[in-house]
């Protein structure tokens, strides 16, 4: 087993919308196409791309880990199946790395642990999905999978000249896509004191509620790390009554004290962890952050955080502390997520049915219905059942 070559290249998902901490002007993408070739002479070639709100990473790609995953080979990439083992390129990847500081770097890694993955299920013939369940829950005989993924429509983000009307309209969208969750930006009027803040999110939550017919359950709320203590109470104070179905990210995402103060006087379900990008950093907030496995929403994308190799071992830190694979949705929006979500038995994954293009969605002729997908019977991730996403991908291996 070896890796044949390695491409990659820098692509834009500049848009002009804005969360409560970053507009998305100058975003940009790495994508990579990664050609491996068995031991009898097969080849698959992978594709990967990191998750919208960290940029492209072509200094780190071509300088220090794409030329240690081509020096990688032999007995290192194969799996006891017989196929490839994205683990051992991992270790490759991340030789001569000192530990900590997870920042970037593990971007640049997971871009590439997906096109493994990827090239992987492709060698054995499977779906993502299908190889996780195989490799890592039991194999077909071994556990029941689920027959459609949960996934909820993530958007309400600020742009310009956008006011309670069109906020109401997208989620109307969203609705008429089939998704009956949402999710909606707040804690984004810069400048704003925060009673006069928080008067304006009331009034933007409580429109997309009236659409929503009130339940509460059916809507989720994302601060983007934004919120001091004082604010984040405030906000929590006032959401309570609402019962959303979580109040996302409200506080800076490493202050793990400030987390265990909120979740003692806020009651229903708090999401955070998209940008914790290691194990020991979840660890970390499982640790000291007073989150709560009966409810808590864990949300680290393993496309940003070193890939699936470091996911898996988040999974089982988070099983030895009691929690559930269920109460983990991904961040994302994307196909990778989307097939760890179902093959490993997670609680779901976010959806960007009208951002981050092409990334963001799922394959054209996977409906969504009440906020539940199905997925592709394709060999590998399934980019290439994407349109818009695979007419990026093939001019990469071109």
């Amino acid at each position: 087993m070896r890796i044949v070559a390695v491409k990659d290249a820098v692509v834009p998902i500049a848009s002009a919308i804005a969360n409560a901490y970053i507009d998305f002007s100058k975003m940009t993408a790495s994508v990579v196409a990664v050609t491996v070739e068995s031991g009898d002479g097969r080849r698959a070639t992978g594709y990967g791309f990191n998750s919208n709100g960290r940029y492209a990473q072509p200094g780190l790609l071509r300088e220090r880990f794409i030329p240690r995953l081509l020096e990688a080979r032999g007995a290192a990439l194969e799996h006891p199946d017989g196929g490839l083992e994205p683990a051992g390129a991992w270790a490759a990847m991340m030789r001569n790395e000192k530990p900590g500081g997870h920042g970037d770097r593990s971007v640049a890694v997971g871009v590439l642990d997906m096109a493994l993955w990827d090239a992987a299920a492709k060698l054995a013939g499977l779906p993502l999905w299908r190889l996780l369940a195989d490799r890592f829950r039991g194999g077909p005989e071994g556990v029941e999978l689920d027959e459609t993924a949960w996934i909820y429509a993530a958007g309400g983000y600020y742009y310009p000249g956008k006011g309670l009307e069109e906020l109401v309209a997208e989620m109307q969208r969203y609705l008429d896509l089939g998704y009956s969750v949402v999710k909606m930006k707040i804690g984004g009027a810069p400048g704003t004191p925060i009673k006069e803040a928080l008067k304006l999110d009331i009034a933007r939550i409580e429109a997309v509620l009236k659409l929503l017919g009130g339940d509460g359950s059916r809507l989720c709320v994302d601060v983007n790390g934004r919120f001091g203590l004082h604010a984040a109470l405030a906000y929590g104070a006032a959401l309570e009554p609402y019962r959303l179905r979580w109040y996302e990210e409200p506080l800076d995402p490493l202050d793990y004290a400030t987390h265990a103060t909120l979740a003692e006087h806020y009651a229903p379900p708090i999401a955070t962890g998209e940008n914790l990008f290691s194990m020991q950093d979840a660890r970390n907030l499982i640790r000291h952050g007073g989150l709560r496995p009966d409810r808590d929403i864990l949300q680290f994308d393993p496309a940003l955080s070193y890939g699936l190799v470091e996911y898996l071992r988040t999974l089982a830190m988070l099983q030895a502390h009691g929690w559930s694979p269920r109460r983990c949705v991904p961040h994302g929006g994307h196909q990778f997520a989307l097939n760890i979500a179902v093959g490993l038995g997670l609680g779901g994954n976010e959806s960007y049915p009208e951002v981050f293009a092409p990334f963001g969605g799922f394959a054209d002729s996977t409906p969504v219905q009440d906020s539940r997908i199905r997925m592709p019977d394709l060999p590998g991730i399934g980019f290439e059942a994407k349109a818009d996403l695979w007419d990026v991908l093939r001019d990469l291996a071109a």
